[in-house]
């Protein structure tokens, strides 16, 4: 048998003796929370009380397999360092109703002068672990049952699409239920794969502010405990902390969902009641369908303003019920969150801020409305006889080879094409021209995007060709392979005439100028994939 070491003995000895007996016990409780307010533990649970005085002198929670050795250490511990108000003391008697502990403990304790006996009852222990019991069945689960399943699988579904890869932390996605007293959830990602959805801006954004400012751990803490928001997170199911394994390179099966709320009022609460449930689940849907639909332009670098709405099904919900959602980008957010974030002084996030700020934004104000638009061929003869007899002309080394140059014509009425034409001049020119794809509101909304290039990096809208029009398609095919011929040349052509017997056929007279330029890949510009919103939007 193990026995206790001399300076161990000699500590106890020195030790007041009271005329107190106390009781001890060990008993399986299905769960209890231990010492530490952030975890809990599941196995046998270890008591001392003072039988006199009614306090609880040391309470430890254990393996189930855990020696013997675990009570001794336990009771050393009620003993040396009771809890406040209970003094470090020595009983006369200790009593347990089991009889190996209390052979055990005689062994152990035979020359302390404590008298160790048995008693088949311990009503006070029994009084206390009944409580116990009490608090743990009323406790919430952290999941309604009817939930959890759901929100284990969709929550292992969005691990698949692993956000944390492509949206950065200032990078937040805008979900707008207006359900359930919400209106719109902010969606920020961190690294440590967590998913925040806050219930305000404000919210958001003060608590960025406050990281800006606050420098105690103490402080840090108290801001933490501000946010307003739900949360999603991935803990290690093994509870390993090693800071050179890269989390998000590990298989699922090594982590497990955590969900649960912050309030300012309530602080951290690690379970959900069934609203909640429902808002975390149709949010986390939508925001699976989104990243899932959006990942190729997220993962470009930049932070399109992307949009979409999905109709997701209410669960639980009679009648089959849905709720229509939109998912959003919030570019300019973005930038802000980054001010606040740059002020730190970190040199990678003001590197970022330079270049989302002067990264180059599409218009669509260049091209005057309603516009008659159209994609084909000059041929050579005609593109000689404008060079040389046309107002505003801007050359370039084209390739005469093939039936003529691949052109867009701008067809509208002679102020706005005078207009045009100067806007194009005081940009330095144009620059080239460029088809790129984007994606519309709709699930099947495709679109060919004709983009001009300005000399001084401007980009401009000139027209929205539908991806399955077959006039469009067969247009674009007969564009590329001139493209080709020309070695890559192109022209624009800006005429007027939309009023009157020419439109949509402008004649050599209602041209007013040509402009040769070269023809881009939507890689030259690196775009990605647009996403075209509505005004409303």
């Amino acid at each position: 048998m193990t026995t206790l070491s001399r300076s161990t003995w000699r500590r106890l000895q020195n030790l007041h003796q009271v005329s107190s007996v106390w009781e001890g016990a060990r008993r399986l409780l299905p769960a209890i929370e231990s010492s530490e307010l952030t975890s809990s533990k599941q196995g046998d649970c270890i008591l001392w009380v003072d039988g006199v005085q009614g306090v609880i002198r040391a309470m430890d929670v254990v393996a189930p397999d855990a020696g013997p050795e675990a009570i001794v250490r336990t009771l050393l511990q009620a003993m040396e360092s009771p809890p406040s108000p209970a003094k470090p003391a020595r009983p006369q008697k200790i009593v347990v109703c089991d009889r190996e502990i209390q052979f055990f403990l005689r062994g152990v304790f035979q020359q302390l002068g404590i008298v160790i006996e048995y008693a088949p009852e311990l009503p006070l222990v029994d009084e206390i672990f009944r409580g116990l019991q009490e608090v743990i069945d009323i406790q919430p689960p952290e999941l309604p049952p009817q939930f959890a399943e759901p929100l284990e699988n969709k929550a292992y579904q969005l691990w698949q699409t692993a956000p944390w890869e492509y949206l950065e932390e200032h990078q937040v996605l805008a979900l707008r239920i207006n359900r359930w007293g919400l209106d719109t959830l902010y969606v920020s990602v961190l690294a440590e794969t967590e998913i925040l959805l806050y219930r305000s801006l404000d919210s958001l954004k003060q608590f960025r502010q406050r990281l800006a400012t606050d420098e105690s751990p103490e402080q840090l803490e108290e801001s933490f405990l501000r946010q307003d928001c739900l949360f999603l997170t991935f803990e290690r199911v093994d509870d390993t902390d090693d800071a050179e394994v890269d989390f998000t390179r590990l298989p699922a099966s090594e982590f497990q969902p955590v969900f649960g709320s912050l309030h300012p009022l309530e602080g951290l609460r690690s379970f959900l009641d069934d609203e909640e449930a429902t808002v975390i689940l149709v949010a986390l849907e939508a925001l699976h369908r989104f990243l899932d639909k959006h990942r190729s332009q997220l993962r470009t670098g930049n932070f399109p303003a992307l949009s979409s709405r999905y109709r997701i099904p209410i669960p639980q919900a009679k009648a089959n019920q849905s709720i229509t959602i939109q998912v959003q980008t919030m570019p300019e957010l973005a930038i802000e969150l980054l001010e606040i974030a740059a002020a730190l002084g970190d040199i990678e996030l003001v590197d970022e801020l330079d270049f989302l700020l002067h990264q180059p934004v599409l218009r669509d104000d260049l091209v005057p409305k309603n516009s008659y638009l159209s994609l084909g061929m000059m041929p050579w003869e005609i593109v000689t006889h404008l060079r040389s007899g046309i107002k505003h002309y801007q050359s370039g080394s084209v390739s005469t080879e093939g039936d003529g140059l691949p052109v867009v014509v701008i067809q509208t009425t002679q102020p706005k094409a005078k207009t045009l034409i100067q806007e194009l001049q005081d940009a330095g020119g144009l620059g080239g021209i460029c088809f790129n794809p984007g994606d519309g509101p709709g699930d099947d909304d495709r679109y060919d995007l004709g983009i001009l290039q300005t000399e001084d990096g401007g980009l401009h809208l000139f027209g929205e060709f539908g991806e399955n029009d077959p006039v469009h398609q067969e247009a674009r095919k007969k564009w590329d392979q001139r493209c080709q011929k020309t070695q890559g040349w192109c022209g624009l052509v800006v005429a007027k005439g939309l009023t009157g017997a020419s439109r949509g056929n402008p004649r050599l007279q209602d041209m007013l100028a040509l402009f040769e330029v070269r023809s881009l890949q939507a890689d030259d510009l690196r775009l990605g994939m647009l996403q075209l919103m509505s005004k409303l939007e």
